[in-house]
C-alpha cells in the first residue's frame, strides 16, 4: 500500500506517491502560480493527484503546508505569501479529492518529520527543525511524534523576538533579509561579493553568491554569514533551554551556504547556553535536501493507517 504526499509552498508545489519508508514511486515537481492565487494552486494539485490515485494503490494522504495549520481539522490558517488561503478547510477538500484519509500539518513541521525518522535527525530521541527560506519555520520531532502543544502547535521561531524592539528572527534571518543585508552592505565596497551583487540583473536572491564569495575569502561575505549565524543561535538557544534537542537540523534555501553556515552557527551557540547546558546540540545541515517535506508528508500519511 502506498501514500501520496504534498508540499505546498510559496514557491514550488511537489506531489510524491511513494511508501512509508520514504522511498518515491512518482514524483511532480511544480512552479507554484502564485498570480492565480490559493485557487490556481489547487487546480494544480488537481490536475495531478487524480493520475496518482489510479496508478498507484493509495491508502492515504499527508500533507505540508506553508503557513499556520489546524492540525486537528486540516482547515488553514492563512499563506503570509500566496492569496486564496484564508480559513480554507484544505483536509476536506484533498479528501474530497482522494476519498482517503488525509493529515494536514504545517510545512516545517512536516519537513521535521521527515528529517527525524529519515534525514539527518535519525537516531536521535529530540529533532529540532529549523527551515531558512523566504521566512523561517520551525519544528520539533520527540521519539518519533511531533511536538503540537497548544493549538496551533507550531515551533513558529521565525517569530521569535531578537530583542524588546520587535525585531523578530525572520526580521534577520530569512532569505529575503539576508538578500537585504547583502545589498546594503556591497554600496561603495570592493571585492567578490560586491562584484558578484553587481553583475545582477535585477535585486533578489543576492544570498546565493555567499558560499563562493567565502571561499574566494571575501572578508565581507564573512562577516555578514557571521552575523546571521550569530542571531540564529541567539534565537535557538531559547529552544535548547526550553526543550534540550540532541540535535538541530538546519534546513531551506539558506543552508545551501553548507558547511560555513553550519559551523557558524555550532560555533556561535555555546556563548548563549547557561554552563550546564553547553557544548549543547549537535548542529547538523538537512540530510534530505529539497525531500524533506514530501518524505515527511509520507510518513504522516503512513501514520494514519498503521495498524
Amino acid at each position: 500500500m502506498s501514500h501520496i504526499g504534498i508540499e505546498i509552498g510559496g514557491t514550488k508545489i511537489q506531489i510524491v506517491a511513494g511508501n512509508a519508508d520514504g522511498t518515491f514511486l512518482e514524483r511532480h515537481r511544480l512552479a507554484a502560480d502564485r498570480a492565480r492565487g490559493g485557487a490556481g494552486i489547487r487546480e494544480q494539485i488537481a490536475s495531478v493527484v487524480p493520475g496518482l490515485m489510479a496508478r498507484h494503490s493509495v491508502a492515504s494522504v499527508g500533507v505540508g503546508f506553508g503557513g499556520p495549520v489546524d492540525p486537528k481539522t486540516g482547515q488553514i490558517c492563512c499563506s503570509h505569501q500566496v492569496p486564496g488561503w484564508h480559513d480554507f478547510p484544505l483536509g476536506d477538500w484533498v479528501r474530497d479529492l482522494t476519498g482517503v484519509p488525509v493529515a494536514v500539518e504545517n510545512d516545517a513541521n512536516v519537513a521535521a518529520l521527515g528529517e527525524a525518522l529519515r534525514g539527518a535527525g535519525r537516531g536521535f530521541g529530540c529533532v529540532f527543525w529549523i527551515n531558512m527560506g523566504s521566512g523561517v519555520g520551525g519544528g520539533m520531532v520527540v521519539d518519533g511524534r511531533l511536538y503540537h502543544g497548544a493549538r496551533p502547535g507550531e515551533a513558529e521561531i521565525g517569530h521569535l523576538r531578537l530583542d524588546r524592539s520587535g525585531r523578530i528572527v525572520e526580521d534577520a534571518c530569512s532569505g529575503w533579509a539576508v538578500d537585504r543585508r547583502i545589498r546594503a552592505a556591497v554600496v561603495g565596497q570592493e571585492g567578490f561579493l560586491a562584484r558578484a551583487v553587481g553583475s545582477q540583473s535585477s535585486e533578489g536572491g543576492e544570498s546565493r553568491h555567499l558560499r563562493s564569495a567565502i571561499d574566494a575569502g571575501d572578508p565581507l561575505a564573512r562577516k555578514i554569514l557571521g552575523d546571521v549565524a550569530d542571531d540564529l543561535a541567539f534565537a535557538l538557544s531559547h529552544a535548547v533551554h526550553l526543550f534540550h534537542p540532541e540535535i538541530i537540523v538546519v534546513g531551506g534555501g539558506l543552508s545551501l551556504v553548507g558547511e560555513p553556515l553550519r559551523a557558524a552557527m555550532a560555533e556561535a551557540l555555546p556563548a548563549y547556553l547557561m554552563e550546564a547546558f553547553r557544548p549543547g546540540p549537535q548542529v547538523a545541515l538537512a540530510g534530505l535536501g529539497e525531500d524533506s517535506v514530501p518524505i515527511g508528508a509520507l510518513a504522516l500519511a503512513a501514520a494514519l493507517t498503521a495498524s
